[in-house]
Parts: C-alpha cells; structure tokens; sequence
C-alpha cells in the first residue's frame, strides 16, 4: 500500500474507530481503517451470554497486565483491551451506561468547552436505536440497539424491592432523567445479537467502495512532515507498509494504545521517549499519564431456593441454551444477565452518585476466570470517581512490545472510604425484608468482614477492575500543561492528527465506557467533517435536593 493515499485513516476498529469510518466515509471521503485483530463474526462474540469468553481468548484481547500495584498488595491486574473488529464493544459486558449529566458538566470546568449535558445529550441520541423507544433523552432510530432485560429472574425483582425497602429511590430511566437510584439496566443488544460497534456501524458501512478495512494491521508509527501528520507506518502480517494522509490522521486505538502509538512517533514526554532513543517530534508532557479507572468487588450471597443461573452451567442446559439462541436468538443466550441495576451517593456531601451497582443472579466472576460453586447471588459494586491517577509508558521502542502499565489503584486516602462505604451500603441492602426468603451465608465479603482493617484487607485481596480504563489523552484547553487534545480532539501543537476514543476524556464518567465513547465519536465526526454540530438540548437532569445533608 506504500503509494496509496486516503482522505483520512482511522487507527483502530474499536468503539470510536468503528463510528467514524462510517460517519467519514458517508460523505463520499476516501477513508482507511486499520485494525490489529480480525474478524468479529465469532458466535462467542456474538452470543450476549457468552460475554466472558472472547474476553479470556488471546485471539481477541490484547492481554495486558498492569506493573504490580502497590495498593492493591503488588497484585498485576488484567487489564483486557478488544483485539478484533469492533474492540472492546466486541468483548465486553455489554452494559449500556452513558454516565451522569454532571460528569459533562465537569468535563467543561476541566476544560473540554463546548461538552456539556446539552451539548452531547444529542450525539448520544443520534446514536441510539432503542428498542423501547425514543423519548426526550433516548434515540429510536440510530445505529446502536439498545434494550432491557426480561427480568425474568424473580432476585431482580427482589433487588429493586430491597433498595427500595432500604430508602432509594427508583429510577425510571438511569440513562434518561434520573441516574441516581436503582432501576432496569440497558445492553447493547439487538434481534438477540450483540450490538457492538462493529455490527451497529461498520457491517452497514462496508459496502462502500470508498472505505477501505484491513485487518492484522498493527500502526506502528506517524509520519510526519514538519508538523502536520501525513502518512502512517504499520506492519501486516509481518510486512512493513506506508500509507499517505491527505486530510487527517485519526488515532482510535484506545486508552492504552493510543498514548502509545503517539510516544512511538515522537509525540510525549521528551525524557521518556529520550530514554528510549524516540526522537522527540513534540514535548507533550501529558501523552500516557493521568490514567482513571473504576474499580469492583462482587458482593456474594448464597442463595436458598435454585432459581439462579447457576442450574444453566452444566453441559446440557449451555447446549440447550446455545441451540435456542442459535435458532431463534432468544432464551437465557440473547442476554448479559445485567438486567438491574444501581446509583448511590457514598454519603452526605456528595452531590451525584459516586457507587455503581451491576446486580447478578449468579455468584461468580465476571470475566469467567472461576466457576460458580453453589446457587447465589451478587451485587458488581465499586465507585465511580477514583482519585489515583496512573498511566502508560514505554517498555521499549519496539512497537510490539507491550506498554507498562501503572494504575496506582487506592493510592488516594478518600478512595478506601469509598470501598468501605460499598460494603456496608451493600450489606445494608441485602439484610432487607425482600431477600429473606433467598439470603443464605454470606459468600463475599464473610460476616466476619466488619472493621475497616478487615475491610481494606478483603479490598486490598479481592477487588477487580470494571475494565473502563480511560483519560491518558485528556481533552483540555491550550493553558492547561497536561492536556493532549483540544475540545475538537485535535493534538495540541500538531496539524492532521487526532485522537479519538475514551484516552480524551478528562476525567471519567460514572458507569461504563462504551456508550460514552460512542458519544465521542459521534460528535468528533461533526468536528472532523466541519459541519454543524448537532443542536444543543436543555433537557432537564436529577440532582437529589437533600444531597447535602443526607447520603439517600
């Protein structure tokens, strides 16, 4: 491909690679999109139930592993990234969760103007093709599917009815009016199938001549004359390539790789990349750092009466359950099974919810890394705006060396109050009237769990990563140091080069990461192909009137 040319290249098929190929390309531009991994046409990938298993499978997850995390007793936590089209929509949980409206309003006072509540609440309806319909905050007709769960497990109806006994709130819509409180959780699923990025936005979009998909291709460098970006180096299949830019370059390639590839193409810290004899293009000081992630831990209960998941594990219900869904994409198989969920203030004090709660009628772990042993329950629960900051650097020059990783995980005081908080509030939770006739013993934490050392012990040995790695690009304004895109996700101090993907955010949402970086993307197209925003709307938002004087 050394003398071929595009309007603008796309590095990575992922969540926001995905949205603007299709987005770039509808316009008639030349567009060429590169991604390491292969195809997503797996029936792992695509059969919501079976979420944990690409997840595990090297063919589609890049494997990386942070650098042992002092704060969490020098344990290296995985740290999954999709390696397949469609990326992490490929291989995650397929939680839809767009986040709180004041995460929005916080990205503009860290100085990402012009991303507020109003101001993306369009893109992320643009987006959207929900299932139940299109209201004020939703979308009816994009190219995302959107639904609900059945509910069908009764410990669904029991959880919702506890927080309630508990003194929450119910939430009609966490994605629309109100985020705080407990209500349905939304999944990325449509006619049975995953919805991921790739099935929603690039299946429809390859028809087109004009776009260009390859894939096991690995970007290993930016080419650039003087400043502007004009070309890219990637390796396929072991053969080294070039491609020419003539509009833009588009990094997409994630949290992880995205710093990465910059640092390789001279773009970073210049002590970091003079280490590693990188000749420096650009002092960018904030390339890699200021890395968020949320963490979890699985509250587990057992439970009295067989009526979780855990009677669907052996080999014949799995084939029944695989053939149903393979013949009518319905049954236990066209679900992730988080089909409830929860919003809560830490305490007092706090003005919008800072824990999140993904409810599972199964006790197990989420990545599958270990069997479910007996019937019960358990609550995903961890909170939402860390105050540790990582980040992501340089093995080596060798682009297939992998990055290091540093999360710096509870390496902030207020982050193990936090923690704390999540177990007692969950606790609290489950000891209400509507889990009496289902609480057996307490599986996770242990009843004996109780002081706060115990606590941070139990913390410290069994808390996971939600998998929402994010930030290490952060979108800010020209006086602010450490960031690395501008409000239109252009690279400060370089011309023809953007990132976009969940590195931008300045600070991370409160829920999951896939339908905020589809929102990303969204806009970033309106900015990349110079058009018109879409139209703000002032559609109104919850703030609990008690939230300085009362946790709920």
């Amino acid at each position: 491909m050394s003398d071929q040319s595009f309007d603008y290249v796309i590095v990575g098929a992922g969540s926001a690679g995905c949205v603007l190929a299709d987005r770039l390309s509808a316009g008639g531009r030349r567009v060429l999109l590169l991604e390491y991994g292969g195809s997503d046409r797996s029936i792992f990938i695509q059969m919501p139930s079976a979420l944990s298993i690409p997840m595990n499978m090297p063919k589609y997850n890049w494997y990386y592993h942070t650098e042992p995390e002092p704060g969490l007793g020098g344990r290296s936590m995985h740290t999954p990234r999709g390696k397949v089209l469609g990326g992490s929509s490929s291989i995650n949980g397929l939680v839809y969760i767009r986040g709180n409206p004041l995460d929005f309003e916080r990205w503009v006072a860290e100085g990402a103007s012009g991303w507020g509540y109003r101001d993306v609440l369009p893109y992320f309806k643009r987006a959207e093709r929900r299932a139940e319909g299109a209201d004020a905050y939703r979308g009816g007709d994009g190219p995302l599917a959107t639904r609900y769960g059945t509910l069908a497990n009764p410990l669904h109806a029991a959880w919702l009815a506890a927080a309630s006994q508990a003194g929450y709130p119910r939430s009609a819509d966490v994605n629309g009016f109100q985020q705080e409180g407990f209500g349905r959780m939304d999944m990325t699923v449509g006619g049975g199938r995953r919805c991921s990025a790739a099935n929603a936005y690039l299946r429809p979009a390859r028809s087109r001549a004009n776009l260009t998909v390859l894939t096991h291709a690995l970007a290993t460098r930016v080419l650039f004359e003087g400043r502007r970006a004009a070309g890219l180096e990637f390796l396929r299949r072991g053969t080294p390539h070039r491609v020419r830019v003539e509009r833009e370059l588009i990094l997409c390639a994630g949290p992880i790789n995205s710093p990465q590839l910059l640092k390789l193409s001279g773009v970073g810290p210049a002590a970091e990349l003079e280490r590693h004899g990188i000749a420096v293009l650009h002092d960018l000081p904030g390339v890699g750092e200021n890395l968020q992630d949320h963490l979890e831990f699985y509250f587990q209960v057992a439970c009295t009466e067989p009526i979780t998941l855990y009677s669907s594990l052996d080999a014949w219900s799995r084939l029944k359950i695989g053939t149903r869904w393979l013949l009518r994409k319905d049954g236990l198989g066209a679900t992730n099974h988080f089909e409830t969920c929860g919003f809560v203030r830490s305490r007092a004090g706090v003005e919008y919810p800072d824990i999140q709660y993904h409810f599972l009628p199964m006790a197990v772990a989420y990545d599958g890394s270990t069997l479910a042993r007996e019937h019960g329950f358990q609550a995903h629960v961890g909170p939402m705006r860390s105050k540790s900051r990582g980040w992501v650097r340089l093995a080596s020059a060798d682009p297939l060396a992998k990055p290091r990783i540093a999360f710096n995980y509870l390496s902030h005081p207020d982050d193990w109050t936090e923690m704390r908080a999540c177990v007692r509030l969950t606790r609290e939770i489950f000891a209400q009237p509507a889990f009496d006739r289902y609480r057996g013993r307490e599986i996770q934490p242990g009843a004996d769990v109780r002081t706060d050392a115990q606590i941070d012990d139990f913390v410290r040995a069994k808390v996971e990563s939600a998998y929402h790695p994010s930030c290490t690009c952060k979108m800010g304004g020209p006086g602010d140091p450490m960031a690395v895109v501008d409000p239109q996700a252009r690279v400060h101090g370089l011309e023809g080069l953007r990132v976009v993907d969940s590195s931008i955010m300045p600070s991370v949402t409160t829920g999951n990461l896939n339908a905020p970086t589809i929102m990303i993307a969204e806009k970033a197209a309106d900015h990349i192909l110079g058009g018109p925003m879409l139209p703000p709307e002032d559609a109104p938002f919850y703030v609990a009137p008690n939230w300085r004087e009362a946790q709920r």
